[in-house]
């Protein structure tokens, strides 16, 4: 025969469910704290439009006498968004110093730029001296060590350490034809007749 359980003996059940309920919680807690700081972290980090919209115009770049960074960039090109935070802390070390400029080159306005400095892939940086003539071209994805290097060596007018490097990149291509190009073709529509 069973004996009736005293009064005060504790069930073990509530006691599981407690925990269960402790763990739960403490869990949501720790998965609230890592979404809160995720999205935190997405609100301060640096966007191409917004570093597009604070860069130097390339007229006043070009007549300043400061040495200048060109970056053509596209909003769609991955490595131009991974390389956008560190842009922007170079921007703050070095814009007194150098101009940052930006072009992006789904712009058609900047065309002549992109054909004159033959832009076939982004992030695509032109650095220019003071007197606005290219010295160097680098193409693609670069640590923000190679691009300090190079910037100091741009300010300190030397030959760029890193000048000639090629990175990560995103394919670009331009739909325009040169006319050299339509002029090699005999059937091209804009060939000269002879007379």
């Amino acid at each position: 025969m069973s004996t009736p359980s005293s009064p005060t003996e504790t069930n073990p059940q509530p006691v599981a469910t407690r925990w269960r309920n402790l763990l739960i919680t403490l869990v949501g807690i720790i998965l609230s704290i890592a979404i809160f700081l995720g999205f935190r972290t997405d609100l301060t980090s640096t966007t191409l439009p917004e570093l597009a919209e604070t860069s130097t115009p390339i007229d006043f770049a070009l007549e300043n006498g400061k040495p200048t960074l060109i970056e053509f960039y596209a909003n769609w090109c991955t490595s131009c968004q991974a390389m956008a935070e560190d842009m922007a802390q170079l921007r703050q070390q070095y814009e007194d110093r150098v101009n940052f400029v930006m072009l992006n080159v789904d712009n058609s306005k900047w065309l002549p730029e992109i054909l004159k400095y033959r832009v076939d892939g982004i992030p695509h940086f032109v650095f220019l001296n003071g007197q606005g003539s290219a010295i160097a071209q680098t193409i693609g994805e670069m640590p923000q060590p190679v691009m300090a290097a190079n910037l100091d060596s741009l300010i300190e007018e030397n030959p760029l350490p890193y000048g000639t490097i090629t990175g990560k990149t995103s394919t670009f291509e331009t739909n325009v034809t040169s006319a050299e190009e339509k002029q090699v073709n005999p059937r091209s529509h804009s060939s000269q007749q002879a007379s």
